[in-house]
C-alpha cells in the first residue's frame, strides 16, 4: 500500500501538477502501511507506526513490519526516521539495508515494545543503521 491510497481527506488528488501538500509535507496517518524496500528493490515489510520524539517535535522512528504471515509471527523494528527515503516515483520508502541483514536487527514483537526513549537501546538501534542520535536541546 501507499500514501495516495491512504489519502481519505484527498490531500494528494492532484498530485500530478503539485497542487496539494505533498510530498514535501505528508499528513503521518497516510504513511502507515506504506511499503519499504531496500535499493534491490526487495521487500522489507510496512510501516506500522511514526513515533514522535514529543522533546523535539521531530520524527524519531517509523516501527517497520517484517516477516510472518497474516500478522503471525511478524517482528517490528524501529527505524530512526532519518534512515529511510522517500520514493516519491514508486510511492514507497527506501531503506538501505540488505533483507537478510534486516532479519538480523534488533526487533521486538507486538506485545512486548522497547522503552525508545531509554539511551542504551537507542544507541543500540542507531548503531545498527548506522545512524546519529539526534541531539535534543534546551
Amino acid at each position: 500500500m501507499n500514501y495516495v491510497e491512504r489519502d481519505t481527506l484527498g490531500m494528494y488528488a492532484r498530485s500530478k501538477d503539485h497542487a496539494g501538500p505533498g510530498p514535501a509535507l505528508m499528513g503521518a496517518d497516510t504513511l502507515l502501511d506504506t511499503d519499504v524496500c531496500n535499493t534491490q528493490g526487495e521487500s522489507l515489510g510496512d510501516i506500522k507506526e511514526i513515533m514522535l520524539d514529543m522533546r523535539t517535535g521531530k520524527l524519531a522512528y517509523a516501527v517497520l513490519s517484517f516477516g510472518g504471515v497474516l500478522g503471525m509471527g511478524e517482528k517490528l523494528f524501529a527505524v530512526p526516521w532519518h534512515a529511510l527515503t522517500l520514493d516519491t516515483q514508486h510511492k514507497r520508502f527506501l531503506l538501505d539495508i540488505a533483507q537478510k541483514r534486516l532479519k538480523n536487527a534488533p526487533g521486538f514483537n507486538k506485545d512486548r515494545w522497547p522503552d525508545m526513549a531509554e539511551q542504551t537501546w537507542a544507541s543500540t538501534i542507531h548503531d545498527f543503521y548506522k545512524t546519529e542520535i539526534p541531539v535534543t536541546g534546551a
